[in-house]
């Protein structure tokens, strides 16, 4: 499929092949699946919401409900307030949600709707709550919808005057949720109370109970949200997700936040846990030793197959640093590093990890990249193996290499929102994933007498 991309890499700045990314409003309805009985809410055509809940329901295999103004050729000449007004009036009379979560598009963005002066004016049943924040389609990527939706839950609700609590916050950033389960598990065993915004998990990875429910029994709750106003401090999950929620946070109720990477691997889930133990007072466990000790034990066994094999890496920017850092630690030699998502921090991170490791030399970091790129690049520098999103399929055939999915979105097979990334343990269950494709590809190569049964 992809066997005709030149070698000869020419500059492009006004196209984008196979992108890597994909619209702020996909974050957005993310986020806003997190809170319990929210109705996330597009403001733009009908055509929009039906891509980004398309896209979510493929990645969760779960559906992933929202509504939407329902633009047509009236509302983008002469604005959508009325769309809004009949919009939300109808999602309280007929779905009877807690609240609703607006965010933009491009459409509604482009013509210049005032969504806050829209909700001011709007007629909104005592009990029930109307917020939303800004997703310009054109600009960034769902990571920062993502970000934006939920800073605008914690800008309309979190609340100065709470009460001062024991509680840490705990912002997640653009993880699974079977990554959130993990975080839950972690705060758990280190006795933690915690208020996690958004949260998933219970959401789009729901049990087969054979009745569907609208809005299922996860989420965080709005006094939870409310709550974050007095909690002790915060921890914020990747730099490029949660950063905003994190000022958002300090801005309107003074609590402060840690912001870090997201705990994947050996050293990112150690910061994480001394993070939490220096916020919460509470001591690291040994069950928590006891897992770091056993990842290690199998980065040792397995090093020979893992050192020095050299791997393409790609997909969100938070995501793509944590993957880079756990190969690192494994002796992978991340040759090429790059995300859809523009901005030169990325690069400056990646750069900055690659040299902590000596790894920087002949390493290609790229933001606002492309799969064309990454595939130009290891026709001229071919690669051992790839992980990323599901995208990387065709380019995996292309090029005959082992491919291990991870990341947002993985489309073409089941089970990966469940999974843990996160952690020792999801660390763990990765780095067994890597080994066994990288030995699986030995296996497939070579002669039928060096065919080994014990390693």
């Amino acid at each position: 499929m992809l066997d005709q991309t030149p070698k000869e890499i020419l500059e492009r700045k006004a196209l984008r092949i196979n992108p890597l990314k994909t619209c702020q409003p996909v974050g957005a309805l993310y986020a806003a699946l997190g809170v319990r009985k929210c109705m996330p809410h597009s403001h733009g055509s009908q055509g929009c919401v039906s891509y980004h809940r398309t896209f979510l329901t493929r990645h969760f295999k779960e559906p992933a409900v929202a509504s939407s103004s329902s633009f047509t050729e009236g509302a983008s000449v002469f604005g959508g307030g009325a769309n809004l007004r009949s919009s939300v009036k109808n999602i309280f009379d007929l779905y009877d949600p807690d609240i609703v979560a607006v965010h933009t598009t491009c459409l509604s963005e482009t013509i210049g709707d005032d969504l806050n002066a829209y909700i001011l004016e709007m007629e909104i049943p005592d009990d029930k709550l109307v917020v939303h924040c800004n997703t310009p389609s054109y600009v960034g990527s769902h990571i920062h919808g993502h970000a934006n939706m939920v800073a605008g839950f914690i800008k309309y609700l979190a609340d100065k005057r709470a009460p001062k609590n024991d509680k840490v916050g705990v912002f997640p950033g653009f993880i699974n949720p079977g990554d959130i389960r993990e975080l839950k598990r972690l705060l758990g065993l280190m006795g933690v109370d915690y208020i996690m915004l958004p949260d998933q998990s219970g959401v789009m990875d729901g049990p087969m109970t054979g009745v569907y429910e609208m809005f299922p029994e996860g989420g965080t709750t709005i006094d939870e949200i409310r709550a974050l106003g007095g909690a002790k401090g915060a921890l914020a999950l990747g730099e490029f997700c949660s950063t905003e929620p994190a000022l958002a946070l300090k801005t309107k109720c003074g609590v402060d936040s840690k912001v870090m990477p997201l705990p994947f691997g050996v050293s990112q889930t150690d910061s994480f846990l001394m993070a939490l133990s220096e916020i919460s007072g509470r001591p690291i466990p040994k069950e928590l030793e006891d897992e770091r000790g056993r990842l290690i034990d199998l980065m040792l066994d397995a090093n020979p197959y893992f050192y020095g094999r050299r791997c393409a890496i790609f997909g969100d920017p938070d995501t793509v640093l944590g993957l880079a850092s756990l190969a690192l630690e494994l002796g992978l030699k991340p040759k090429y590093v790059i995300t859809g998502t523009p901005g030169e921090a990325f690069e400056k991170k990646a750069q900055a990890l690659l040299e902590s490791f000596g790894e920087a030399e002949g390493a290609k970091v790229k933001a606002a990249g492309d799969l064309f790129d990454l595939h130009q690049w290891i026709k001229n520098d071919p690669i051992d193996l790839l992980i990323g999103t599901s995208y990387g399929k065709q380019l995996a055939k292309a090029e005959s290499l082992p491919f291990v999915r991870a990341g947002f979105p993985i489309l073409d097979r089941y089970g990966h929102a469940y999974q843990a990334l996160i952690g020792y343990e999801g660390a763990l269950k990765l780095a067994v994933k890597i080994a066994d494709a990288i030995m699986d590809r030995l296996d497939m190569d070579c002669a039928d007498e060096d065919l080994e049964l014990v390693m």
